[in-house]
Parts: structure tokens; C-alpha cells; sequence
């Protein structure tokens, strides 16, 4: 059953935006925590999380934020002329995510869990702003392009144009083309294939759980292996099999297992 979203309006660079978002209460006489503010795949949104997150809050004990990035759920679309930037994930982490938890009243210090782009995005933030963040879970992260993504991300293209996959993300974004193309043109410019995202990770100074299916079909184990050489003594690296892009779909029970106990554990 779809569970009912909320609007908060930001300014993002100079032009206004409507974010979808939906908050999960802590359980009742649970102990305070930080926040745990869900980060979306690259077509993702509130609706596609399912009731992951609830899941997760609950066995954790603690509220949630889930949202939508702009282009993507009910957020506001990207115009149709506008084509995202190498940087579009930097933007996100820099700019946009702190105005909607500003919007929303998430007090910082607040913990991430990112998804894929999202991942990449949360890896991102706590580099820019790490007194904010107090731990991440990053799934199927993003810190280089591989042949593999590129490889995948072409066939989605393929089937966007063939098959009903336009029609089945028309079930959770007001706007599918504005979240298919936002993402698929931006991955698949010759000008992305030098992104890099290894400086900002050696940046992080939180903790960092992270997480690879070994089945995925856009990324590989040397993603979250390259966070453990950046972030030595910092990193956990969780490896699952019979699991591919989707630990949260694929695994749940394993990912809710492991990151109640990682984001439960003493601070070092």
C-alpha cells in the first residue's frame, strides 16, 4: 500500500523546487539518534524504496527521511532542455540535499544510507560536511566509471525506447522521460567517463558501511573495495551474494541484519 508523501519547496539555484518526501516516526520510547535520511538511485524515488526504509527504522529504533531528488517521484521535473553536468552529483550533495533537510527540520548530526547514485551522493556529503554526518550505508556505490555501468546503463537506454520500461517508471515518477534521461544521457556523455569521485572519498571521516552485490550488473566489488584503501579503519565492507544492484530488494534481511548492527555500534 502507498503510504501518503508530503511537499517541501527549496530554492535550487535560483529557481524553485517541490520535493516529495515522507517522514517515519521513531518507534514510541525509542532512545534519540540521528536520523537516517534515505538517497535514491539514479531512477529512483520515495515510492520505489517500498517499505525498505520503514523496515530499516524500526529495527534500528530510529525516524526516517526518505525523498525524492528534483526530475524524479513527484519532486519537481527537469525541464526538458536542461542536461545534467558531469558535477550533477556533487550538485546534489552540496547544494540541494542540505536545503531540503533545512526544508524538512532534520537536525544534523544525521546518518545517510544511499543507494547507488545516491550512494555516491551521501559519500559526497559527508566529505563536504563532516561534522553533519554521523555515519553512511552506501549500497552499490559509484566512485568511478566502469565499462561494466557504461555497458548497462547503454542496454537501459535500449530498452527505455523498446520495451514497457517507460510505462513501469511512469507508475512512480510524475515525469519518466525527465527521470530516465536525467540519469541515462548524463552517464552515457563521452564527458562523464572521467568521473571520479576518490579525493572527495578520502575526505570521509565518519564511518562507512559498505555494500556490493557480488551479481551486480552496473558496478563491481572494486567500488566498495576502493572505499576501504581511502578510508582505512573507517570502512566495513559487507559482500553479498545472490544479490545484484538492488541489496534492498535483493537482501533485505541480510542489509537490515547488517547495518542495525553497524549503525548500533560504540563510536570508535
Amino acid at each position: 500500500m502507498a503510504q501518503a508523501t508530503a511537499f517541501a519547496n527549496i530554492d535550487w539555484a535560483g529557481r524553485p523546487v517541490r520535493i516529495e518526501y515522507r517522514c517515519i516516526d521513531a518507534p514510541a520510547g525509542a532512545a534519540p539518534q540521528p536520523t537516517l535520511v534515505f538517497l535514491h538511485e539514479g531512477l529512483g524515488s520515495v515510492s520505489m524504496w517500498r517499505d525498505f526504509p520503514d523496515r530499516l527504522c524500526a529495527a534500528l529504533g530510529c525516524a526516517g527521511l526518505v525523498y525524492s531528488r528534483p526530475a524524479y517521484g513527484q519532486s519537481t521535473p527537469k525541464p526538458a532542455h536542461v542536461r545534467w553536468q558531469p558535477d550533477f552529483m556533487h550538485r546534489q550533495a552540496r547544494e540541494v540535499l542540505p536545503a531540503v533537510l533545512d526544508a524538512v527540520g532534520v537536525p544534523a548530526p544525521y546518518a545517510l544510507f544511499g543507494h547507488s547514485d545516491g550512494g555516491s551522493i551521501a559519500l559526497l556529503h559527508a566529505a563536504m560536511f563532516p561534522e553533519r554526518v554521523a555515519a553512511l550505508v552506501v549500497a552499490a556505490p559509484h566512485l568511478f566509471v566502469e565499462d561494466l555501468s557504461i555497458a548497462s546503463i547503454a542496454e537501459a537506454r535500449t530498452a527505455y525506447a523498446t520495451t514497457d520500461l517507460r510505462d513501469k517508471l511512469g507508475r512512480h515518477h510524475a515525469d519518466p522521460d525527465s527521470a530516465f534521461r536525467g540519469w541515462n544521457d548524463i552517464w552515457l556523455d563521452p564527458a562523464f567517463r572521467g568521473w571520479n569521485i576518490e579525493r572527495e572519498v578520502a575526505q570521509v571521516r565518519c564511518p562507512v558501511l559498505a555494500v556490493q552485490g557480488h551479481d551486480d550488473q552496473y558496478g563491481t566489488m572494486a567500488q566498495i573495495e576502493r572505499i576501504a584503501d581511502l578510508c582505512p579503519g573507517r570502512t566495513t565492507l559487507l559482500q553479498l551474494a545472490a544479490c545484484g544492484h538492488s541489496p534492498h530488494r535483493d537482501q533485505p534481511e541480510a542489509l537490515i541484519g547488517s547495518a542495525t548492527e553497524f549503525l548500533h555500534r560504540p563510536p570508535r
